[in-house]
């Protein structure tokens, strides 16, 4: 994680005394099960997480997005144990860590196995750059005595902070105010960074600087979750999750079609139809009425037509998060190809017809991306059998 030149040895810390969670999957670095949380107030009892199921594994760049008010920060403050599930479990580096959990276990544990980093920096603003990356080894008694300056040496060192060590928070910028509590949350060398709007306050250039530190620490190992408006830098995560009115849009949905508003995905999400076809079997037949939009979860289709008894053309192989059955709802026509599944299993959503030309017809962005692969598609078809092809 860090340009060790002489790498500080850990000290031996007694085991958390945590529920351990032995049915966990190896790869799952968290896992959200079921989890609601409702709040209530004088105005009444409200719902902010509506049974959130997630999973994200040991390594992954993350990013969350969501309107103002769709439960992105109290998401994040399930995973960091900041707040209680109303119901539902959580379960961090394989730890469950709700069950049977004191505040103080539950906050040491937190200073060994999570580094947050903050939209306004939190720094302690009478303790110099150094002695805040410090603090967290402080509190947690990670590293011998001696050793944690020059550990913290070493991590303000990898965020180009290393000459204003010794000067207070208030006489760096912004940008390098972030930069050493970058530094601070990696002090005890966690598995797992949360960051919440790390870049809202930063210029471009800061804010750049910042992803690429993230993308170096996922090459180390490490998984980051991070919250953002900025599609510049959902773009350069591993995986993008929306969550939309305390419920989390299947990526399938997100990433097949996302030019949606987040209430349609949201729609999508719960209308699809979860189907599975073996190697090779059919989907659609030429010619046959659809009643279904199509997305690819898992595996491949492939776009077939069958010119003679003996003799087909592939005409086009579609993997995860493509659509097909576009051109014959838009066009309201029969199929104009046989759609089957490649060599391997098949997952694939299927939203019924009347949903999807709705939502179409009140999503224009939507419908013009999807008519230009409709065109796409349909000049592939009449260049591969331009006597037979239909509109």
């Amino acid at each position: 994680m860090t340009s060790r030149r002489s790498a500080p040895p850990h000290r031996t810390q007694p085991k958390p005394v945590l529920q351990k969670v032995s049915d966990a999957a190896p790869e799952a670095i968290i896992e959200m099960r079921g989890v609601v949380k409702k709040f209530s107030n004088a105005a009444g009892e409200f719902t902010v997480l509506k049974g959130v199921d997630l999973q994200i594994d040991r390594g992954e760049f993350v990013s969350i997005v969501g309107k103002s008010g769709s439960g992105k920060s109290t998401l994040l403050n399930m995973i960091t144990g900041i707040d209680h599930p109303t119901s539902g479990q959580v379960i961090v580096n394989h730890t469950d860590i709700y069950t049977g959990v004191s505040e103080s276990q539950r906050s040491k544990w937190r200073g060994k196995n999570l580094g947050i980093v903050f939209q306004f920096f939190q720094l302690l603003p009478m303790l110099t750059l150094l002695e805040n990356v410090m603090l967290p080894m402080d509190y947690v008694d990670m590293y011998d005595f001696d050793l944690r300056p020059v550990r913290a040496l070493e991590l303000l060192e990898l965020v180009g902070l290393e000459k204003f060590a010794n000067k207070l928070p208030v006489l760096v910028s912004t940008g390098q105010q972030q930069l050493a509590a970058i530094a601070r949350a990696m002090a005890c060398d966690p598995p797992l960074l949360i960051a919440d709007e790390p870049t809202g306050n930063l210029d471009t250039r800061s804010s750049d600087t910042i992803i690429g530190l993230f993308e170096h620490f996922v090459q180390q190992g490490k998984t980051i979750v991070m919250v953002t408006h900025d599609p510049s830098l959902t773009s350069r995560t591993h995986r993008n999750i929306i969550i939309s009115d305390g419920e989390l849009i299947d990526e399938t949905i997100s990433r097949g079609l996302p030019q949606l508003r987040h209430r349609h995905m949201l729609e999508f999400t719960k209308l699809a139809e979860r189907r599975v076809y073996q190697p090779h079997e059919a989907i659609i037949s030429r010619d046959e009425k659809l009643n279904h939009f199509y997305v690819i979860r898992k595996g491949e289709v492939e776009v077939v037509l069958q010119k003679q008894r003996s003799k087909e053309t592939v005409l086009s192989r579609l993997g995860a998060n493509e659509f097909f059955g576009e051109a014959e709802l838009l066009r309201g026509g029969r199929s104009i190809a046989n759609v089957r599944a490649g060599r391997a299993p098949v997952e694939v959503l299927a939203i019924p017809r009347g949903d999807y030309n709705r939502v179409m017809e009140e999503s224009p962005v939507t419908m013009e991306a999807v008519g230009k692969v409709v065109q796409k598609r349909l000049q592939e078809h009449r260049m591969a059998d331009p006597r037979g092809g239909r509109k």
